[in-house]
């Protein structure tokens, strides 16, 4: 039955060593576990970013994984937590040359319990700024997924997702109380959006926005913006993360997100229109 629950994200900088990545979130997870922690989110990209070259000789089928699922699996068993993995790096059998970008949520038995591959792929040319084509390398999901957690149910996404309103809407009516937004956010667009967008999905769904991100420089061309924070329902910043590896953990409360949604049913108001 859900319940409220201590849940964390984790904030790292990844690079294109996936064992140093692993081991930094490993030490921060086991951190917010002896804190109170039984639901921990990790951010898009979380063992490796770096050049797709490299990427595609250490993709991994789902659900069956590799090591790096594995290692994954083995930390959420021992730890007794449920575990986010935000972006993993998903091989594409017939497409090798692609992947996808697919959050993968396990159990605190460390099985599989859901995969939402990443629908909207970040393909931007920014005056002064990023200059990425996500879809070249990234094959586009195509299905909205939630997935049953100790808090209630869980609405999965990826980062630039977060620009488009329609896809939580969505999850909203498929019963999510929470969504998750694991982010390599870049830091040009992370400080002029991050804030107003995770809070704008919050209060448009009335669900607790569960964001842990990446921060720092990862190469010479490549930085992300950081904050990673959780929202709850009325749009408020309840933990966040500024700067540096870390983690912050709020309660997720499906009662709050009841209370809400009673006082302002604004998704029961929704009216057709032409």
């Amino acid at each position: 039955m859900a319940q409220p629950t201590r849940v964390a994200v984790v904030q790292h900088c990844a690079g294109t060593d996936v064992d140093a990545n692993l081991q930094v979130l490993s030490t921060l997870s086991r951190q917010a576990a002896a804190e109170g922690a039984t639901v921990i989110f990790w951010a898009e990209a979380f063992a490796y970013l770096g050049r797709h070259e490299v990427k595609k000789e250490m993709l991994e089928q789902l659900p069956a994984g590799g090591p790096i699922l594995a290692r994954c699996q083995a930390l959420a068993r021992e730890l007794d937590c449920e575990l986010l993995l935000g972006g993993f790096h998903e091989a594409i059998p017939e497409d090798p040359e692609r992947c996808y970008n697919t959050s993968v949520y396990l159990g605190a038995d460390g099985e599989v319990r859901a995969m939402y591959r990443k629908i909207h792929l970040f393909d931007v040319d920014i005056a002064d700024g990023p200059r990425l084509q996500e879809s070249k390398q990234t094959a586009p999901g195509n299905r909205a997924v939630t997935t049953d957690t100790r808090f209630g149910t869980l609405g999965l996404t990826v980062c630039y997702d977060v620009r488009f309103p329609q896809l939580y809407q969505r999850l909203a009516d498929l019963g999510a109380v929470a969504v998750s937004v694991p982010s390599a956010f870049t830091a040009t667009t992370g400080a002029m959006h991050w804030h107003t967008l995770l809070k704008a999905r919050a209060i448009e769904t009335q669900c607790y926005v569960i964001a842990p991100a990446q921060h720092g420089q990862h190469s010479k061309h490549r930085a992300s913006y950081g904050h990673s924070l959780i929202v709850d329902p009325w749009g408020r910043i309840v933990a966040e993360i500024d700067a540096g590896d870390g983690y912050a953990i709020a309660e997720i409360d499906p009662g709050e997100v009841e209370r809400v949604r009673r006082e302002i049913p604004s998704l029961a108001n929704r009216q057709p229109f032409e």
